[in-house]
């Protein structure tokens, strides 16, 4: 059974960093690309940053490019998000996900974690 279960949202001043971590098992980890997509209140998702298998290639949405950084650690099975330079409109539910391909992984991904609340605000 494939899990994703994020960590390291909080309330986060404007300006502020925050990592986020998502820790997968239940699947062969490096066959896969993992994905950020996040949730704001009363909006749709909107896909934030990707990473393929091999950490070779990373993408992003425009308004998170220079901001934040995907990675991941094959060894530990886990994937992470920087993020610095955090604003209002930052504030969301952000969850990991992951799907075999890289081009599924930035629209429809197969399976998806539960979520972590990310908070900007002063």
């Amino acid at each position: 059974e494939v899990q994703l279960v994020e960590s390291g949202g909080g309330l986060v001043q404007p300006g502020g960093s925050l990592r986020l971590s998502c820790a997968a098992s239940g699947f062969t980890f490096d066959d896969y690309a993992m994905s950020w997509v996040r949730q704001a209140p009363g909006k749709g998702l909107e896909w934030v940053s990707a990473i393929t298998w091999n950490g070779g290639s990373t993408y992003y949405a425009e308004p998170m490019k220079g901001r934040f950084t995907i990675s991941r650690d094959n060894a530990k099975n886990m994937v992470y998000l920087q993020m610095n330079r955090l604003k209002p409109e930052d504030t969301a539910v952000y969850y990991c996900a992951t799907d075999p391909s890289i081009t599924a992984v930035r629209s429809t991904p197969a399976y998806w974690g539960q979520g972590t609340q990310v908070t900007v605000s002063s």
